[in-house]
């Protein structure tokens, strides 16, 4: 991934603002622990909902099972945009990813992200890889559900500092 064009948008900043360096950008990115993905449904309406994502190699993943809204509404329309951040108005950087959604189907790419949600939320997301999809480990041995794998590859990030100074930093890839 190419580092971006990354600058200060002084409508919507302070005038003493700086923009945010994508460095701490991507660290909100890296170490966020829930993201709200926003798909369209087939009808036009937006949906939006939790997911457990995390960063890997310059791109955001995300799983769903098939049957899901989200997977409906990515089988028509691939634009996605992920925010993450707090709810305080003084303090924090919120983050805004814009991109499309590609499902994952590579063995080897798929292991080393399950590799990735091993390490996250105290081990809790443990994957087993087979033909193209993630399963959940199964103490009875049977094979639960699969679930997809996608990846957004941004092509616009907004960070949004709030507290003392405000500002709006759009990162362009």
């Amino acid at each position: 991934m190419s580092a971006p064009v990354t600058t200060l948008d002084p409508r919507y900043s302070d005038p003493s603002a700086v923009a945010t360096q994508w460095e701490q950008t991507r660290s909100v990115l890296e170490t966020a622990e829930v993201f709200w993905l926003s798909t369209v449904r087939a009808d036009g309406r937006p949906h939006v909902t939790p997911v457990v994502g995390v960063w890997h190699n310059g791109a955001l993943h995300f799983t769903t099972a098939d049957t899901e809204q989200k997977a409906i509404n990515l089988r028509g329309n691939a634009h996605v945009i992920l925010t993450t951040g707090c709810n305080h108005w003084q303090e924090g950087l919120d983050v805004v990813v814009e991109g499309d959604a590609v499902r994952i189907t590579d063995q080897q790419r798929l292991e080393r992200l399950a590799g990735v949600w091993a390490t996250r939320w105290d081990g809790r997301w443990q994957y087993f890889v087979r033909d193209g999809y993630f399963y959940h480990h199964d103490e009875n041995e049977t094979l639960p559900d699969s679930i997809l794998v996608f990846s957004v590859t941004p092509t616009k990030v907004y960070a949004y500092a709030k507290g003392d100074p405000f500002g709006h930093t759009r990162h362009q890839f």
